[in-house]
């Protein structure tokens, strides 16, 4: 398949304009309509609805321009890869996230980022909420959690340790919990999930945390809202390590059950879709924020 007619199809989809399209190619309005035409019946489709006085994309086109793009994706990679094109990448990266990850560890490297290359747009989906990366057309994502889906591939970022902690405050009237069982009682501030948590000692006794078996007066569904309501006292959370380290340092927040830690197998994960070939635009971004983030050791829990 000519990949530039490809070229031009992905063009006058996005400008809803074949002459202008193909003006930007160096072809002329014929020649555009004419290179458009052939394209089609190749593929045995109208890709592209024209009438005297507009151009819109068919419902066929509309199926076939995510794959014309990742055909393109393909080629630019492959150029890349022999030594080909320019040493500078360019486009848009749209890399999702989670907002509370992103707020205190992502945004601030971005200067720097865009400093290194200053022709690429980072479109940025940041929440809480996982995104679907195939269904979002995203090139990255970052996730904690296994990676047990086997249509993506990704790369470990760090550890996602989780701690239990409370405020200074809080702890002052209520009382340090000394062990597991002394949690009875405490106020909890639990995830929407509300799943419970196997807690392991230093002599390997183990422990279940259960959210629902304490005082849950508060469920959040929010990282860095659960951060801020535990920092002002309303009861105990389980947090990233990442998300709280600071904060423990700072001594506006305190380790509770220093001795157990959480048996939970998180990892951060810079992952993408399987079928996607790692295009130069998401290598470097990878690349940039395994080597700013990746072994913080400040997000072990030792």
């Amino acid at each position: 398949m000519d990949t530039d007619s490809l070229r031009l199809f992905v063009m006058a989809a996005e400008r809803l304009n074949i002459s202008g399209a193909g003006r930007a190619l160096g072809l002329a309005p014929a020649v555009a309509s004419a290179r458009l035409a052939r394209l089609e019946q190749t593929l045995g489709a109208e890709l592209l609805h024209r009438t005297t006085r507009k151009v819109s994309l068919s419902l066929e086109g509309a199926d076939f321009l995510p794959y014309a793009r990742e055909i393109l994706a393909q080629e630019r990679a492959a150029r890349a890869a022999l030594g080909h094109g320019s040493a500078g990448v360019t486009g848009t990266l749209r890399f999702a996230a989670p907002s509370s990850f992103a707020q205190l560890h992502v945004m601030p490297l971005l200067p720097a980022f865009q400093a290194r290359h200053p022709d690429l747009t980072l479109d940025l989906r940041l929440s809480d909420a996982r995104h679907d990366l195939i269904e979002g057309s995203f090139d990255l994502a970052l996730r904690s959690a296994p990676l047990s889906d086997s249509s993506l591939k990704g790369r470990k970022l760090a550890d996602d340790a989780r701690v239990l902690c409370a405020a200074p405050a809080y702890l002052a009237e209520h009382g340090m919990p000394d062990h597991p069982g002394a949690l009875t009682g405490h106020d909890f501030i639990a995830w929407a999930d509300q799943a419970p948590r196997e807690l392991i000692g230093r002599q390997g006794e183990t422990a279940l945390l259960d959210p629902r078996a304490l005082g849950c007066r508060m469920i959040v569904d929010d990282g860095a809202a659960q951060r801020e309501a535990t920092i002002a006292g309303a009861g105990l959370s389980i947090n990233s390590l990442w998300s709280v380290a600071h904060e423990i340092a700072a001594g506006r927040l305190v380790r509770v059950l220093p001795g157990w830690r959480l048996n939970d197998r998180s990892v951060l994960w810079l992952v993408y879709p399987r079928s996607n070939v790692l295009t130069p635009k998401t290598r470097v971004f990878m690349d940039f924020l395994l080597e700013h983030l990746r072994g913080n050791p400040a997000w072990t829990d030792a």
